[in-house]
């Protein structure tokens, strides 16, 4: 590595050290907050993993999340919760990977719609299975306390960090990159490119897996309705897309002031917000298409400029 590299990993040490005190100051209204921050850079930053280099836009967050939700729920009561974790991430593994092999080979829109409507698939199958055995929702019961949640959020925002950067190292991030500018190109240059595609999507599948099963006992009480909710998948894409997926930390500055935005929407219109989170998307795909990180390069190209004929 050089010593850039090592810089920016002993800033992000740095950082994630002073994040994970949040829970020491006491407040219990930041705390709550902070959790939520986490998990959207988990899934943000999972989804950018694979959406970012390929521009295929997965509405899938909200299906693998659910599964990792139940997986902690319907196990909770038989089996120790640090032996749910792996499991609710090997069935989102397992569910991108069959996903992934099924659709992958769809481009553009048909992919969008397909993703967006396995969320509702799966949400409709695990309604008609509640149903036929009489329960409505399922219960998680834990003594983890929100400061034991968002600990693990951040531990795991930092393993997902720590392998999109190796994965942007590998021949496997290269590989991506001559798919995301041209697929056709990559596949006449000998890569498997629905193999590449698969296995990012079943890191995405399991990283937003591990992050439900993580959630659930916040939840208490979950049901099909809230665990495998559209509007998260949408909220994931637009936090992305706001940070720009063309730095691996893109997502984390498009989630932070999203979530600020949002508990102030969410407490002041709770009526409108499917309307506004509409209106965001807009706003961001025709004034900051390539979020803030596209944002900041363009500034720093006209900076060069300037200093180039000054």
């Amino acid at each position: 590595m050089t010593a850039r590299d090592w810089q920016k990993l002993i800033t992000a040490a740095v950082l994630l050290g002073i994040a994970a005190l949040l829970p020491l100051t006491g407040n219990a209204y930041w705390l709550s907050l902070g959790v939520s921050v986490a998990m959207y850079t988990v899934l943000a930053t999972s989804w950018a993993l694979f959406s970012g280099p390929t521009h295929y836009i997965s509405l899938a967050t909200a299906a693998f999340f659910g599964v990792g939700t139940y997986v902690m729920g319907s196990g909770i009561e038989v089996m120790p919760y640090w032996t749910l974790l792996p499991l609710a991430a090997l069935a989102g593994g397992l569910l991108a990977a069959l996903v992934g092999l099924a659709t992958l080979r769809l481009s553009g829109v048909y992919f969008v719609i397909f993703t967006l409507g396995l969320a509702e698939m799966v949400r409709q199958c695990v309604t008609w299975y509640q149903n036929q055995t009489g329960h409505k929702g399922t219960y998680v019961l834990t003594e983890l306390t929100e400061a034991d949640i968002y600990w693990q959020l951040l531990g795991l925002a930092a393993l997902v960090y720590l392998a999109g950067w190796a994965i942007q190292r590998s021949r496997l991030g290269f590989a991506l990159r001559i798919i995301g500018d041209d697929e056709e190109v990559a596949a006449h240059s000998g890569i498997n490119t629905a193999l590449v595609k698969v296995a990012l999507f079943v890191v995405s599948g399991l990283v937003a897996a591990t992050v439900g099963a993580i959630i659930a006992p916040r939840y208490v009480y979950i049901e099909p309705a809230t665990a495998f909710a559209p509007m998260l998948s949408f909220q994931v894409v637009i936090m992305a897309l706001l940070g720009g997926t063309g730095r691996l930390w893109g997502p984390l500055i498009g989630v932070i002031p999203f979530t600020l935005l949002w508990e102030v929407i969410s407490a002041s219109f709770p009526n409108q917000t499917t309307l506004l989170l509409g209106l965001c998307f807009l706003l961001i795909v025709y004034v900051l298409p390539k979020g803030f990180v596209g944002l900041m390069q363009r500034l720093d190209l006209m900076r060069q400029g300037r200093e180039a004929f000054a």
